[in-house]
C-alpha cells in the first residue's frame, strides 16, 4: 500500500512538473512568432522525450544527489514515507504555481519539501553544509550566470544577423498606382530612399543572404534547433531529480522508473502547459528570433553543462535570468512580472516544506 502512495505522488510530481516545465524551452518559439502554440508544444513533447531517455545513461550522478544523501539522515532517506512527503510536497508546489502561471523550479521545490520534512522528521537537525554547496549556491548562481551570457551572445548574434539595407517599397502592378487629386490632401516622399520592385525581390533582400543561403530560413531553423536543446537538457536534468524518489521501492527497476516519470511529464506538457507558456512565451520581454536563439543557447549550454557535473540547476531560473538578460540589454524587460517571478521563487521553498512536512506528519 506504502509503495504504492509512493508510486502515485512521484507521478503526480512528473505530471505537475511536465505542465510547469515542458513549454519553457520553445516559449521563445511561441513568443517570437517563430511557431504557433501546437507547433511549439510538440516539438517541446519530442524533445524533452529523448531527454528523460538518455538521463538513464548521461545523468547517474544526479539520481544520487537527490535521492536526499548528505541532506538527511541514512535511516530517513531510506524512509518510504519521507520520499512520499518530498514527492507530495513539491508536487503541490508546482501545481499550485502552474494554476496561476507562475514558472518555477522544481529543483526548488524538492529541496523545500526535502528540507520540511527533514526538519519535521529530526525535531531540527538538518546538515547544511550539502544543501548549501550541492544545491543553494548552483540555484542562486545559475540565473547570474544566464543573464550575463545570454547578453553576450544577443549582441554577437546582433550583428552577425544584422543587414543595413534600404528599404523597399514592394508594388505588384505599378502601372495600377494611383494618387488621389484633393486640394486638401498632399503626399511628399524623399524617393531617393525608396524603390518599387516585386514582392519576391523584396522578400529576398529583406532577408539577406549569409554564404549563399536565405539568412532567415537559417535563423529559424537554428532557433528551432535551440529550443529543442533546451527541452533536452530540461528532460536530461530533471528525470533523474523525479526518479531518484523511487530508487527506494521495492520493485521498480531503474529504467523503468525513468519510462514512467517520462511518460508522467509528457502528460503534464500536453494538457497543462498553456498557462506557464503564455507568461514565458509573451510576459517578460518581447522576444525576436535572434532573441530567442541567444536566450536558448545560453540555457541549452549551461544545462547541460550542470547535467554533465552533476550540478542540479533550475531550467526555470536559468531560462528565464536568460530572457531577462536579453531584456536588459534591448531595454524591454517587463520588471512587474520578473519580480512576480521572483517572489514566486522566494516563495517556493517555505510552501514546499510546509506541504511536505504535513503529509510526513501524516504518515509517520
Amino acid at each position: 500500500m506504502i509503495t504504492s502512495a509512493l508510486f502515485i505522488a512521484v507521478c503526480f510530481l512528473a505530471y505537475a512538473n511536465g505542465a510547469n516545465d515542458n513549454f519553457k524551452g520553445v516559449a521563445t518559439l511561441f513568443g517570437s512568432g517563430t511557431a504557433n502554440y501546437r507547433l511549439a508544444l510538440s516539438w517541446a513533447t519530442l524533445t524533452t522525450l529523448a531527454g528523460s531517455i538518455c538521463a538513464l545513461f548521461l545523468a547517474q550522478t544526479l539520481i544520487v544527489k537527490f535521492s536526499g544523501k548528505g541532506l538527511a539522515p541514512d535511516e530517513l532517506i531510506q524512509s518510504l514515507p519521507f520520499m512520499i512527503a518530498v514527492a507530495g510536497g513539491a508536487g503541490m508546489t508546482v501545481v499550485l504555481a502552474t494554476r496561476f502561471g507562475f514558472p518555477i523550479s522544481t529543483t526548488h521545490a524538492l529541496l523545500g519539501a526535502m528540507a520540511g520534512s527533514t526538519l519535521l522528521a529530526t525535531a531540527g537537525d538538518l546538515n547544511p553544509a550539502p544543501l548549501l554547496n550541492n544545491f543553494v549556491l548552483p540555484l542562486l548562481l545559475s540565473p547570474i550566470a544566464a543573464l550575463l551570457l545570454a547578453a553576450l551572445l544577443h549582441r554577437l548574434q546582433h550583428k552577425l544577423f544584422m543587414f543595413n539595407q534600404p528599404l523597399c517599397l514592394c508594388v505588384e502592378q505599378p502601372e495600377s498606382l494611383q494618387f488621389a487629386d484633393s486640394p486638401h490632401a498632399t503626399m511628399t516622399a524623399d524617393l531617393s530612399q525608396l524603390s518599387v520592385d516585386t514582392q519576391a525581390a523584396c522578400a529576398e533582400r529583406d532577408a539577406g543572404v549569409m554564404l549563399g543561403f536565405d539568412a532567415g530560413r537559417m535563423l529559424n531553423s537554428l532557433h528551432f534547433c535551440s529550443a529543442g536543446a533546451v527541452c533536452f537538457a530540461r528532460g536530461l536534468n530533471d528525470t533523474p531529480k523525479i526518479a531518484a524518489l523511487l530508487l527506494l521501492a521495492p520493485g521498480f527497476s531503474l529504467q523503468w522508473t525513468i519510462v514512467v516519470v517520462a511518460v508522467a511529464m509528457l502528460l503534464g506538457g500536453v494538457f497543462n502547459a498553456r498557462r506557464v507558456a503564455e507568461t514565458m512565451s509573451h510576459k517578460i520581454v518581447p522576444i525576436t528570433p535572434v532573441q530567442g536563439l541567444s536566450a536558448n543557447l545560453t540555457t541549452a549550454l549551461l544545462v547541460i553543462f550542470a547535467s554533465e557535473f552533476g550540478m542540479p540547476v533550475s531550467t526555470t531560473h536559468v531560462s528565464v535570468g536568460a530572457l531577462f538578460g536579453i531584456g536588459l540589454t534591448g531595454g524591454k524587460a517587463n520588471t512587474e512580472v520578473i519580480t512576480s517571478i521572483a517572489l514566486s521563487w522566494l516563495l517556493t521553498l517555505p510552501c514546499a516544506a510546509l506541504c511536505s512536512a504535513a503529509i510526513y506528519a501524516c504518515y509517520r
